[in-house]
């Protein structure tokens, strides 16, 4: 774990990268943010989390980072021990997770559920849409502190890279840490910039979507669209699942997850 603090005194908020190896993104963005050498009005910490793993380019060298906080310090598996010591260093913090995903190209959020740091920070970051996991949270970050983790784009990708950058620069002047745009840089990407600036649509999962064991997979629908009762929604091989009742697919694709094609959510309102 590599940890970096702008500005004096104890931060009170925190920027976490590559918990899992194979999201570089997050190391990207933290090193472009060190890079420009800004002055920032409150105190800050940076984390670059699984070191180890992005080194050896996989996303875990034990077992899923994002399933196994709290942690333990005595325990037997490197992600294990780097939970715990990963929560100590964010504890009493508000903190952006910085992920990336194989299902969605787009940048969208991931809370426990909607509080106070969540109404009032996500309305200024570049996304549309923000999820409640609620009893999907077990063993994630989300659940342990006041954190919002957001997808920044596809795994590997430059853009994933450039958004997540962007991310961070919005949460950070959300959050009183920067006070203004950093002299001489760019300006974000289009994509970046929400069709309505004005709300966030808040979604909560409600159920995983199972994958049966099979050599070729596909999805038949797409992210946060509604489906309706009937609509075939993925196939195993030659077996083709349809939808039982009307939802919303979230973190769905063939290949992101070994055993689920992603879950089924509940359009529950919005944030301004």
């Amino acid at each position: 774990m590599r940890i970096y603090e702008l500005g004096e005194e104890t931060p009170e908020v925190a920027v976490v990268g590559s918990i899992h190896g194979d999201e570089p993104c997050g190391e990207r963005a933290i090193e472009r943010l060190l890079a420009d050498e800004p002055t920032v009005e409150r105190p800050v910490k940076l984390i670059v989390a699984n070191e180890e793993a992005l080194d050896a380019g996989v996303r875990y060298l034990d077992e899923d980072l994002n399933r196994a906080f709290p942690g333990d310090p005595n325990a037997e598996t490197h992600e294990g021990r780097l939970a715990h010591d990963l929560l100590r260093e964010v504890r009493g913090t508000t903190v952006l997770s910085l992920h990336s995903t194989q299902s969605y190209a787009e940048p969208f959020a991931l809370i426990d559920e909607v509080d106070a740091v969540s109404r009032s920070v996500c309305p200024h970051l570049p996304i549309e849409h923000l999820v409640e996991t609620g009893k999907f949270s077990r063993g994630r970050l989300i659940e342990h502190a006041h954190t919002i983790e957001v997808e920044c784009g596809l795994q590997w990708s430059e853009e994933a890279a450039t958004n997540a950058y962007w991310i961070a620069r919005a949460f950070l002047a959300a959050t009183g840490v920067l006070a203004a745009p950093i002299e001489g840089d760019a300006e974000p990407p289009l994509s970046l910039h929400r069709r309505d600036a004005d709300e966030v649509t808040v979604f909560r999962l409600l159920d995983q979507i199972p994958k049966a064991p099979a050599e070729r997979y596909e999805v038949f629908v797409n992210n946060f669209q509604r489906v309706r009762r009937g609509d075939p929604v993925a196939a195993a091989d030659s077996d083709t699942y349809s939808a039982d009742s009307e939802f919303y697919p979230v973190l769905l694709s063939a290949n992101g997850y070994e055993d689920v094609f992603g879950y089924a959510a509940d359009r529950v309102g919005t944030l301004a």
